[in-house]
């Protein structure tokens, strides 16, 4: 039996005043061609403090549509428990919009990609040991039109058939580069009809023939193309194509997306110069298009995914600044001015003023002066278990578990330790001390572990998930943890105590913080308090810290790793206590080789490029 989070009641939308239909190569709006000019925002990526600013922020720039994915582990992170309250509720953002006169256009899945966690696909579809992603396999069709049909209940009367806004509604996304089991995308759309969705549907993929062609289902779904260049000559695939499909740009990109250990991507994008010439082919032809994005936001908590390509896995950074015309704290960049005064030249519309920009503010370096051990609750009993769990078989999204298992009974002397596969990165053990780490990002698997003549061997591997990969096949092979065995020498190591560490929810309730410095080459949770010297968003800056986590009054900002190139982490200024105290927990596992006091600073400007060299935790200072 599914239940949902409460919200307060809505009022009635009035009845409709408007049609909107797909002809002849061209949208209509009560029988008038509509030029769709829109940008991509994520409400679930922008606190809902700050959900006006940026859609103001969006019709100053000349644009009139938002589009927005939902997705749909940000509201089922439970099967059949359903949040649509404050933060997630997507028919306040629609509201807003409506208010501010722009039209919506829905991308409600099941899968969005997007760089989120599982591309926005919950994770406990994969404690299905048989489970199959995006197709007509029964245990994931019957949670995504459950989904779906929830989606209606929230949002099918913001349609423009009900004088709402919603224009079109997606089905999937770029379903042509990963599947071709149409009879799934036929219950899909079906699911989305008898969910109350009325409106055109449509349905994206890259401007390829070899996808677009193969991957189409049904005549009555629109295609439209997503590119971030050559827009004439990839528009004219989509013609030649679908001759009755309305000239679209499904997804124009702006930039590109960022992971760990790599230099910022998407640089050349910065200036706006080379999108500019693109988009003022595509406003001079009556090409629609949707920027992706308008505003990225941030990936905050651990709803950051990771890419999989040529057998490397590489996990995202919290920031989603992704070089678009609103920064990460929604400030205009330059190319933002560029695009709006081409938008205004070319429909001769003046766009209203920008909003009044959300302040910055700083925080003079201070101390942590307290700390907590990582580590299993003193009367916490561990799961055994003659094979080490995923975190999904332990109905765990996120976080760290640690492995633990006794080998006295095996020969004394040196031998490979083997984890596999590891997913995605581990810190190794033996009687308290460290041994090394491994970690999946750089191939690793494989340690040497000595085993003493005489007294304890207690092996502990401690195993953190680092995002869900969110595209391609390589997704139904990502269940996080020691995902096959552990091996020393030739031998398969059975029998082990399992705890779960998830750090959600409630994981800092119970710490027991003192002024005694941290052990040191141990992980620990370190706290301390500040105030900011004025009102506005900041900057945490992480740089001395090695890996881990941070929350700020109790909320989980995201993931910190010294190897960049995010170097901080984006602070709300909604979400701190004006001209009060308020609480900073930095969780690191990458723990120091030092005793010394462990300080933050806040800053009023991101460092969102700064990589360092990979150094082992027992090397930092």
């Amino acid at each position: 039996m599914s239940t949902s989070v409460r919200k307060s009641p809505r009022k009635k939308t009035a009845s409709a005043t408007h049609t909107f239909a797909l002809r002849a190569g061209r949208f209509e709006l009560d029988g008038l061609p509509l030029h769709i000019l829109c940008g991509e925002i994520h409400y679930a990526r922008v606190p809902r403090a700050y959900w006006r600013h940026r859609l103001e922020a969006l019709r100053a720039m000349g644009l009139n549509t938002v589009c927005l994915y939902l997705f749909w582990n940000h509201h089922e992170a439970r099967p059949g428990r359903f949040d649509f309250a404050g933060e997630r509720d997507v028919s306040a953002f629609c509201d807003l919009a409506a208010e501010l006169g722009l039209w919506v256009i829905l991308r409600p899945g099941p899968y969005a990609c997007a760089e989120w966690d599982f591309g926005g696909l919950p994770t406990w579809l994969l404690k299905d040991p048989d489970m199959r992603l995006r197709c007509s396999y029964p245990g994931f069709m019957k949670p995504a039109v459950r989904w779906l049909r929830r989606v209606g209940r929230e949002l099918a009367r913001h349609q423009i058939t009900r004088g709402g806004r919603i224009l079109m509604v997606q089905v999937e996304n770029e379903y042509g580069v990963y599947g071709n089991d149409h009879n799934y995308l036929r219950a899909l759309r079906d699911a989305l009809r008898a969910s109350g969705f009325d409106t055109p549907l449509v349905r994206c993929d890259g401007a390829n023939p070899a996808q677009m062609v193969p991957g189409h289902f049904d005549p009555d779904v629109s295609m439209v193309a997503n590119f971030g260049s050559k827009a004439e000559e990839n528009i004219g695939v989509l013609a030649r194509a679908y001759p009755k499909a309305p000239r679209m740009c499904g997804e124009f990109w702006m930039g590109w997306f960022d992971w760990f250990g790599h230099s910022r991507n998407g640089v050349e994008a910065e200036d706006g110069e080379k999108h500019l010439v693109e988009l003022r082919w595509m406003l001079e032809h009556g090409v629609s298009f949707s920027l992706y994005m308008f505003h990225g936001g941030t990936k905050f908590g651990f709803t950051a995914g990771a890419n999989f390509s040529e057998g490397r896995y590489d996990p995202y950074v919290n920031s989603y600044d992704f070089f678009a015309p609103l920064d990460e704290q929604g400030r205009p960049r330059p190319k933002f001015f560029k695009f709006r005064d081409l938008i205004a030249t070319t429909t001769g519309i003046t766009p209203p003023p920008l909003p009044a920009p959300i302040p910055v503010t700083t925080r003079p370096r201070f101390a942590l002066t307290e700390s907590a051990p990582f580590k299993p609750a003193r009367t916490a009993v561990g799961a055994r278990r003659v094979s080490p769990p995923t975190f999904e078989e332990l109905d765990q999204n996120q976080g760290c578990v640690l492995y633990r298992t006794d080998l006295r009974n095996r020969a004394a002397g040196t031998a490979d330790l083997r984890v596999l596969d590891l997913h995605d990165f581990a810190w190794v053990y033996l009687n308290g001390a460290l041994i090394g780490t491994l970690d999946r990002h750089r191939g690793q698997s494989t340690l040497p572990l000595t085993i003493p003549e005489k007294g304890p061997a207690l092996l502990e591997i401690l195993v953190e998930g680092m995002g869900h990969v969110n595209f391609g096949a390589a997704m139904i092979d990502d269940r996080k943890g020691i995902t096959r065995r552990v091996e020393l020498g030739w031998i398969t190591l059975f029998d082990w105590e399992v705890f779960p560490l998830p750090l959600d929810g409630d994981a800092l309730d119970g710490l027991r913080f003192s002024k005694k410095p941290a052990p040191v080459g141990r992980p620990a949770y370190y706290r301390g308090t500040f105030r900011p010297t004025g009102e506005g968003d900041t900057w945490l800056d992480l740089r001395g810290w090695g890996k881990g986590a941070v929350w700020i009054n109790g909320r989980l900002l995201g993931r910190h790793w010294r190897i960049g190139p995010q170097q901080t982490l984006f602070v709300p200024g909604t979400w701190l206590r004006a001209g009060g105290l308020n609480e900073v927990v930095v969780l690191d596992l990458h723990h120091v080789a030092s005793a010394a006091p462990r300080t933050l600073e806040g800053i009023t400007t991101p460092v969102l490029d700064e990589v360092h060299p990979y150094a082992a935790p027992e090397t930092l200072a």
